[in-house]
């Protein structure tokens, strides 16, 4: 029987060449004789580096004057909670899917990602911290974030679903057609910004309301490369059987004054992946993301408040194994060790 061991591993000292690397912040979830490790962070890790901010599942740390260490944890989030368990490997999928689609986009936009290379980033740091993040981490470019999220959709659910749902089609400066339900296919792909939320839900919000934010002119450009990328991350996935629902992105402005696309490109966190296979619009689609914790959670009983609950063995499997699948399919190998 699967089983949940809630027992951080060995701390070692965080000096060079230590002969015992273990590493704080560690799960482990026992599935038969397989033992896999989640890294969740505790703050012990990298107490030498100073955190620049701490998401529901990356942690950003200063990495020198003009760069930074971003680290891809195995925390999971659902209706904007972290659960109290994580998910095996998910940090990992997420930094590699991200270093994939940032290096298969590049003609587009400039992106902030400086080196994904293990050897580079553990050079600089202890050995236990190395082996700990270890495929999980990337140096970025230093910018300044807008305060956009810049949303692409080809197909209707989610959020955009129930505001049509509740208003009609002239919602948020669109013109959709009456008849929508879930998982129509739209006519052109549609670009639907939201607010950056610190806490709580992100509010979808118009073209014109980015306008007035940031301007005319970055607003249009926003919506031209959100709109461009997602057309093209669309024909890959299509490629792969992959219909690409919706996804987000996320856009900074260098010191020099570069826009480049930062964060995270097109994982199963911020995206919706679906099965062509098994697509029929006017139901919930069978996904590749984190739709597969959600469906669990809505019949859990939790409340949507924190905290988050411990999730059942299965439940994290299942999640992981969602979250492999779409790696896979999308990146074309498996994900390395």
């Amino acid at each position: 029987m699967n089983r949940l061991v809630a027992g951080a591993v060995e701390t070692a000292e965080l000096q060079p060449k230590t002969k015992n690397p273990g590493s704080p912040g560690f799960l482990f979830l026992c599935s038969g004789s397989t033992l896999m490790p989640m890294l969740l962070l505790d703050g012990a890790l990298l107490s030498d580096r100073k955190l620049v901010r701490r998401g529901k599942v990356r942690e950003v740390f200063e990495w020198s004057d003009t760069e930074l260490l971003l680290v891809s944890t195995d925390r999971i989030s659902a209706f904007d909670v972290v659960m109290a368990s994580g998910i095996p490997d998910k940090g990992r999928i997420l930094n590699q899917m991200s270093a994939f689609w940032f290096d298969h986009l590049r003609s587009f936009v400039p992106n902030h990602v400086v080196t994904i290379d293990d050897a580079v980033i553990g050079a600089q740091l202890h050995e236990a911290q190395a082996l700990a993040l270890r495929g999980r981490s990337l140096i970025a470019r230093k910018t300044t974030p807008l305060p956009i999220e810049c949303v692409a959709r080809g197909y209707i659910t989610g959020s955009l679903l129930q505001q049509y749902q509740a208003e009609g089609g002239k919602i948020l400066g669109l013109d959709l057609p009456s008849g929508l339900v879930d998982g129509s296919k739209l006519a052109e792909p549609i670009f639907t910004p939201a607010t950056k939320a610190e806490a709580g839900h992100d509010e979808n919000i118009s073209f014109a309301v980015v306008a007035d934010q940031v301007g005319i002119e970055m607003a249009s450009r926003l919506r031209d490369l959100t709109l461009q990328l997602f057309t093209a991350a669309s024909g890959h996935a299509e490629s792969k059987g992959i219909i690409l629902a919706d996804t987000k992105f996320e856009f900074g402005v260098t010191d020099d004054g570069e826009l480049i696309w930062i964060d995270e490109a097109l994982t199963p966190d911020s995206s919706r992946y679906w099965s062509a296979s098994t697509y029929h619009p006017g139901q919930a689609q069978p996904s590749f993301d984190k739709q597969f914790l959600r469906d669990y959670l809505k019949t859990s009983g939790w409340d949507r408040n924190p905290p988050g609950p411990v999730l059942p063995a299965d439940v994290i499997e299942g999640t992981r194994a969602k979250y492999l699948q779409a790696f896979e399919l999308i990146v074309g190998h498996p994900l390395d060790s």
